[in-house]
């Protein structure tokens, strides 16, 4: 017996010393999580819907719309966006927005808001094998299933509609899926987030006339760029979820472009979305960002918002700071990484890359689908502006 026990004893020791050889590198332990791969893997199931993205005014900036001039299909660092970037990017589906500067209100801005609408058009014909345009949820899902880029357009200004209903159902015949009540600017109906001074406290009666026509056209309510007092009126109106397109968290960056706490807080019983936008000034009040700040974003939305409630809203090609680490559309990867890294499960993450804007435009257009049912009539509401250097219509 002493001698099997000797011999036991040896042989421990002797296994003992050569397990003390093996590297530590090579000793069993729990696999570290491969983030990378795991992200890679949710933007192949899951399109990632970015909110905003300002390339079609890049294209009328530089090129003045002409086409012919333009190569997206190849990288281009003078931009955020190219096809190269947005594939390696896993973008599923992209708003592009139609945007009309401030300076047209009164003006010109309804033939600019139709032209940009066009070289969006164009821009999607131009590329067939990377984009397709849809202007629902279920195309967006088709889209991704055929390995394409869905694309749709965002309204960016209420002034697109030179307060006539008739051109808001013009625009959503044409494919506009959203509409930001206001931009830089006051229009004549709702307040802008940017002038110090409000003109109506919030929404005006043909404001809220506005709301009710794009619940029943289908077309989201985007309300990126109102006053916070105008937030709260459309809540008070609209039927369907809204969207913030591409707006922050206040309470993390005091800046009027992003959403309060008290907001957030009426998102869950709206159904609504905040696409968080990745410009620097509106993540940390300053010149300076990181991949982080947004991630802390979407951490404190969700937290009071809940994770239904939170998507992504780049507003690159529209912003002249990004942040490090998310230097242009093919970084989409490492934010959903991050987002990983920090506790996000799976379908978490899947979410907030898009699900979430997907599951609100199924609800908004639930919405109209009823209104439709119901055979509710257009609004033709009319008001008349006494701002505009054009003559009155008024049958003359």
């Amino acid at each position: 017996m002493a001698c099997k026990r000797f011999s036991l004893f040896c042989w421990l020791l002797g296994f003992m010393s050569v397990a003390s050889c093996v590297p530590a590198s090579s000793r069993r332990s729990p696999r570290a999580v491969d983030y990378d791969a795991k992200a890679k893997k949710i933007l192949q199931d899951t399109p990632l819907v970015d909110g905003h993205n300002d390339i079609p005014w890049q294209l009328r900036k530089n090129f003045m719309n002409r086409l012919e001039n333009v190569t997206l299909d190849k990288n281009n660092t003078k931009f955020h966006t190219d096809i190269p970037r947005l594939r390696k990017g896993g973008v599923g589906a992209q708003f592009w927005s139609a945007y009309v500067s401030c300076l047209n209100q009164y003006k010109n801005s309804v033939r600019l808001f139709i032209e940009q609408i066009d070289v969006i058009h164009r821009m999607v014909d131009k590329y067939p094998d990377a984009f397709t345009f849809v202007t629902s949820a279920q195309g967006i899902k088709d889209a991704h299933k055929d390995g394409k880029i869905a694309s749709m357009i965002g309204i960016e200004g209420g002034h697109a509609i030179d307060s006539s209903l008739d051109t808001l159902r013009m625009l959503y015949d044409l494919g506009g899926r959203y509409m930001t009540l206001t931009h830089s600017c006051h229009t004549p109906w709702a307040d802008s987030c940017t002038p110090a001074k409000p003109e109506h406290n919030g929404l005006t009666e043909f404001g809220k006339i506005v709301i009710k026509e794009m619940n029943r056209l289908g077309i989201f309510v985007d309300i990126s760029h109102v006053s916070h007092k105008a937030m709260h009126d459309v809540l008070d109106v609209t039927k369907a979820p809204v969207i913030f397109s591409h707006s922050s968290a206040y309470a993390l960056c005091n800046n009027t472009r992003n959403v309060p706490d008290d907001v957030l807080n009426r998102l869950p019983q709206n159904g609504g979305v905040v696409m968080v936008n990745f410009y620097n000034d509106y993540l940390t009040c300053s010149k300076v960002a990181n991949l982080s700040d947004v991630a802390d974003h979407i951490d404190y939305i969700k937290n009071t918002a809940g994770i239904n409630h939170v998507g992504i809203g780049s507003d690159y090609d529209g912003v002249p700071r990004v942040p490090e680490g998310l230097e242009d559309v093919s970084t989409y990867p490492k934010l959903v990484a991050e987002l990983l890294r920090r506790g996000y499960t799976d379908e978490e993450a899947s979410k907030v890359v898009g699900q979430n804007l997907i599951t609100a435009m199924e609800k908004m257009e639930k919405v109209a689908d009823d209104q439709r049912k119901e055979k509710l009539q257009p609004f033709d509401n009319f008001i008349y502006v006494n701002k505009t250097c054009r003559p009155p219509v008024d049958g003359f």
